[in-house]
């Protein structure tokens, strides 16, 4: 991990990574100490189910157990504005997830992939606002790129478009 690290921040010039905390805590501290860390708790992806949402011995789901780590990991990592660069992905498509997970990790901002193109919808994502507009980072790249297939017209324009109504829809949801 720590050659990834080496990789992402010193070559590539990353300002902040995901990363997968299947491995363990030791192997995510070569990137917590380099920037931000966004870490996988609940993917967006329909097969993300099959192991995040399962039930481990004491009944919480493996994401929540993710959570708390990341919410461990990040406390003592946390700036002026209350949140922590120790964050977390968590995917528009498992919206009735969200407030819980977000109770395990309230200082944690959230990468939320999966809105738009794969069904996600920023109108049922407040949970992840909770501590503030800063508290989620909305990510719907397919959606927007490709937004001149849905709505017609010159490419650049549609996605503009498509960008302002989301800005305003996740805006919207988190006030």
């Amino acid at each position: 991990m720590a050659a990834y690290a080496d990789a992402l921040y010193d070559v590539l010039g990353a300002d902040a990574v995901t990363a997968n905390p299947l491995l363990g805590r030791d192997a995510l501290e070569p990137v917590l100490d380099r920037g931000g860390t966004f870490v996988l708790v609940r993917n967006s992806n329909p097969g993300a189910a099959e192991l995040q949402d399962a039930r481990m011995a004491d009944g919480a789901t493996l994401s929540e157990h993710l959570a708390a780590i990341v919410d461990e990991l990040g406390a003592s990592r946390v700036g002026d504005s209350g949140l922590s660069d120790v964050g977390a992905v968590v995917g528009a498509t498992a919206p009735e997830q969200l407030e819980r997970l977000r109770d395990r990790m309230p200082r944690a901002p959230i990468l939320v992939p999966g809105v738009g193109a794969q069904g996600g919808r920023v109108e049922d994502l407040a949970a992840a606002w909770q501590p503030g507009r800063a508290g989620a980072i909305v990510s719907a790249s397919r959606s927007i790129a490709w937004a001149h297939e849905k709505r017609g017209g010159e490419p650049a324009q549609a996605a503009r478009e498509e960008a302002e109504e989301l800005r305003a829809a996740a805006w919207s949801a988190s006030a």
